[in-house]
């Protein structure tokens, strides 16, 4: 009989997983809410395969797969995802999971596949993933984004070629599959170039050589847009593509993933042809002038993506509708230390505690001296710090409290926020000077506190 754990942060999941995979799968299964208690059971028993939720309170379902990993624990691990999640998977994926299971859809059909995943883990409990396997777990991600989306294995043949992809391409799945020496960029160009997902490894240099206009490139992901005239209609075309490279479960490369949207009609197709041209590098974007450029527009739409996820969020509590907004954002936009900020608060209010905290490093990385933005990442480290008792956090929010201090000495909550982390850790002098600090402030009505860049953005 296999033994599974699953650990997910909804109770009736909960059941209902057990529930069928104990009754028709002839299985033993644990169950845990809580990816920290998750991993005190391994440590206890041996599992045969963990079913985990990607997005969970305390510890993400990434940071418990990156811990798993790190201590060469090779249990095969199922992650549950949404529809149109297809980053999510990617990233799960190179963090090394071994399945990606859609949430959304029948649960009879969703869990006779999870029944089939776990006993195809018994069978190859080995570690990493054969090349095969991998591929498939691509195809499966690519197959639920609605987005045009391919991949190409380590050979640059196409291994994966989506529904939204064929209808872009007006190229079925059957006719591309297997294709290499660039054949998959024949429906966009009319001959064989290299396309984005082609130059992940390449340098600014060789990408601008390329034709491409490179908007950003983070931790292996590039976005870029570029001019064309595909041969089908003979129109001229602004593409949008995103490319990123994928890792099995030991880091080995095995191949890439790109999404292409054809964005023309819209304002950032009304540039000037560059086919003629080399396009220009990042950094020449980023010091070019924004005044009705390319950048300004690109802006303009992140701040719209942006306005309406802080509607959902603060308006509607619609949160997770709120978070795709703020990503949206980030994905045009990746240095909008706002959009990092709310994206973060409106996280933390999920209870989705260590995912907020990345997204305010980043708000605080950005604009390292920006009030509003270090005491929210103050905040977090210090709830983080209360909730779970450990002091690591709470010795990270005092400097970055005294730092709020230091920008604005007038700011009482930032010192009386000051004063709890340090009692918290035991020192109760020091914590006195500091709700003294507050209390003189406050009774001489001088406390001032900044305003939310959400209020001036909208």
């Amino acid at each position: 009989m296999l033994t599974v754990l699953v650990i997910d942060d909804e109770p009736d999941l909960l059941n209902l997983v057990r529930h069928f995979l104990e009754r028709f799968g002839d299985m033993k299964v644990d169950t845990t809410p809580s990816t920290k208690e998750a991993l005190t059971k391994i440590t206890k028993t041996e599992y045969d395969a963990i079913v985990l939720d990607f997005y969970m309170p305390e510890i993400s379902g990434i940071e418990f797969l990156k811990i798993l990993r790190s201590k060469g624990d090779t249990t095969p691990v199922i992650i549950f995802t949404g529809v149109g999640r297809e980053q999510t998977a990617i990233e799960a994926l190179n963090n090394g999971a071994d399945f990606i299971l859609k949430k959304g859809e029948d649960p009879k059909t969703q869990f006779r596949e999870l029944a089939h995943m776990i006993q195809q883990a018994k069978d190859r409990r080995l570690v990493g993933r054969s090349l095969g396997t991998s591929q498939r777990i691509i195809s499966d991600i690519i197959s639920f984004s609605p987005d045009p989306m391919f991949a190409i294995d380590r050979e640059s043949k196409v291994v994966a070629w989506n529904k939204p992809m064929e209808e872009l391409s007006g190229v079925s799945t059957d006719k591309v599959m297997g294709k290499g020496d660039r054949e998959f960029s024949l429906p966009f160009f009319g001959k064989k170039v290299p396309m984005l997902i082609d130059l992940i490894f390449a340098t600014d240099t060789e990408i601008s050589a390329s034709n491409y206009n490179l908007v950003s490139k983070d931790k292996g992901t590039m976005i870029a847009w570029i001019r064309t005239v595909t041969p089908q209609d003979k129109k001229e075309r602004t593409l949008w593509m995103r490319a990123m490279p994928l890792y099995d479960g030991r880091g080995s490369f095995i191949g890439a993933v790109s999404s292409v949207r054809d964005i023309t009609g819209s304002e950032a197709a009304k540039l000037k042809p560059t086919l003629q041209a080399p396009a220009p590098s990042l950094e020449t974007i980023e010091k070019a002038p924004t005044h009705g450029g390319f950048l300004e527009r690109i802006t303009g739409r992140a701040k719209a993506s942006y306005k309406e996820g802080v509607r959902l969020y603060f308006k509607e509590g619609k949160f997770e509708d709120a978070v795709r907004c703020f990503d949206r954002a980030i994905e045009i936009d990746p240095k909008l230390a706002y959009v990092w900020n709310d994206r973060g608060l409106c996280l933390k209010d999920m209870g989705k505690l260590d995912d907020a905290k990345i997204s305010f490093e980043r708000a605080v990385e950005l604009e390292p001296k920006d009030e509003e933005y270090l005491y929210d990442y103050g905040e977090i480290l210090e709830t983080m710090g209360v909730l779970r008792r450990e002091n690591k956090f709470l010795r990270d929010a005092i400097p970055t409290f005294a730092k709020v201090t230091e920008i604005n000495p007038n700011n009482a909550n930032a010192w009386n926020h000051l004063g709890v982390c340090i009692k918290e850790i035991g020192k109760d002098e020091e914590s006195h000077q500091a709700f003294e600090r507050a209390h003189e402030i406050t009774r001489a009505k001088k406390d001032s506190m900044f305003q939310r860049k959400r209020d001036t953005i909208i």
